[in-house]
């Protein structure tokens, strides 16, 4: 069975959906099912990805303004 450790480091590859063998996907859902911590971590990063802007989702200079000037943060030109 698989470590914590190991399901964090193929955890990135879990979420985006990246390629993996039948041996691996199994082994980390196997685990997933026993170990709370590591149901919570996959979780939270999916959540996190979520809330990232994604490289074509870009700001554009009058957002990226607004933003700055609610946090007080001169931008420099």
């Amino acid at each position: 069975m698989l470590k914590c450790k190991h399901v964090v480091a193929k955890a990135d590859a879990l979420v985006d959906g990246a390629p993996m063998t039948r041996r691996e996907r199994f082994a980390l859902r196997l685990h997933l099912l026993m170990c709370h911590h590591c149901r919570r971590y996959i979780r939270q990063l999916r959540a996190l990805l979520s809330t990232l802007p994604r490289e074509t989702d870009a700001l554009d200079d009058a957002r990226t303004q607004e933003v700055l000037d609610r946090l007080n943060i001169p931008q420099d030109r």
